[in-house]
């Protein structure tokens, strides 16, 4: 298990932030500031797309480096508790890895984050029909989903709160089996006190299903496993799965099981724990379902490394939030520095 649980994904869908603490230029500034923006190319996808990739700086050096590709967050680079710099998400050093072989680092996911049973649901009385890309079940929005799409770039400038850029998307209708036009925009804004915000607005031309999250895999250290990070998640209940990690429906408390972390506990302290959730994913890959919702931003978790002294926070509208501990990754993905 600890070759394997080397990065956390926290996913998140609505309004939210993560808060990280201790060419051709389109740069623009704000009088007097440091806070960038930037864009260079960065490759071609397979059918001669162009893809271009956006810095985002703020005044404190804080720096997200942003794809057109899948919206991909490709590095982000956050201070420790000495100030120094260093990348905490996993990816690729090119676009070439994440063209052939990525577990959705970094990416902008929908039409439907996560799974739909057996790749089918009824609406309005019809049934919809999707790819079955993990099966038995559609996973992500299917086989090419917003992951692997270019987005269009809307703006990119220094705003009110920071450096942002924003992304659209035209889903059309029947794409990927999912019935409507969808039009998505999803904007990054790296804000002066060290937040990565996301935010997202959807609209549609017929009823459709539509739950957007953002795929980052965090590792606060920049290297080895995440076992002993301090891990809180705001939550009473979590809702547990089918062994094809399809919920039952059930919502259940996490008073007692290793699903509890109201109190910060290690992430190692029980992932080995003798509990079928557990053994469905070979570690936590689990939906919780947080306390209270609310209709601004509020603390969904909190994740602490102690030797770099780097803290994650996660607030957000949603009223779920996805804890997963890089259960699928098995070690031959070569990424960023050959790690």
């Amino acid at each position: 298990m600890n070759k394997i649980l080397q990065f956390i994904a926290f996913a998140l869908a609505g309004v939210g932030t993560v808060c990280l603490t201790g060419c051709k230029s389109v740069s623009k500034s704000d009088s007097g500031s440091k806070a960038t923006v930037s864009a260079v190319p960065f490759g071609k996808t397979a059918d001669g797309t162009p893809v271009e990739i956006y810095t985002l700086r703020n005044h404190n050096g804080m720096e997200a480096r942003i794809m057109t590709y899948g919206g991909i967050v490709e590095s982000l680079q956050v201070p420790d508790r000495n100030g120094n710099l260093g990348d905490v998400v996993l990816g690729y050093d090119n676009l070439a890895g994440y063209l052939t072989n990525s577990p959705y680092f970094g990416a902008l996911i929908g039409r439907y984050a996560n799974r739909i049973a057996k790749g089918r649901f009824t609406l309005d009385g019809r049934e919809y029909t999707l790819p079955i890309n993990n099966a038995p079940n559609c996973l992500h929005g299917g086989d090419q989903g917003f992951f692997a799409r270019v987005w269009q770039v809307d703006k990119a400038d220094v705003g009110p709160h920071g450096p942002r850029l924003e992304l659209s998307y035209l889903s059309t209708n029947g794409e990927e089996g999912f019935p409507g036009n969808l039009k998505v925009h999803a904007t990054y804004t790296v804000t002066e006190d060290n937040a990565l915000r996301v935010k997202f607005k959807a609209t549609t031309d017929q009823d459709t299903v539509c739950n957007l999250t953002h795929h980052s895999y965090f590792n606060l250290r920049g290297s080895g496993d995440v076992l002993g990070y301090l891990a809180y998640i705001n939550a009473d209940k979590f809702t547990p799965v089918d062994s094809t990690l399809i919920p039952t429906g059930e919502l259940r408390p996490v008073a007692g099981t290793p699903f509890d972390f109201l109190k910060p506990t290690a992430i190692g302290a029980r992932i080995n724990g003798d509990d079928p959730q557990l053994k469905f994913a070979n570690g936590y890959d689990d939906n919780w379902v947080l306390n209270p919702a609310s209709e601004e931003p509020g603390l969904a978790a909190r994740v602490e490394d102690p030797v770099s002294g780097r803290v994650l926070t996660v607030y957000t509208t949603a009223p779920g939030i996805q804890f997963y501990t890089g259960n699928f990754l098995n070690g031959t993905i070569e990424g960023k520095g050959g790690r």
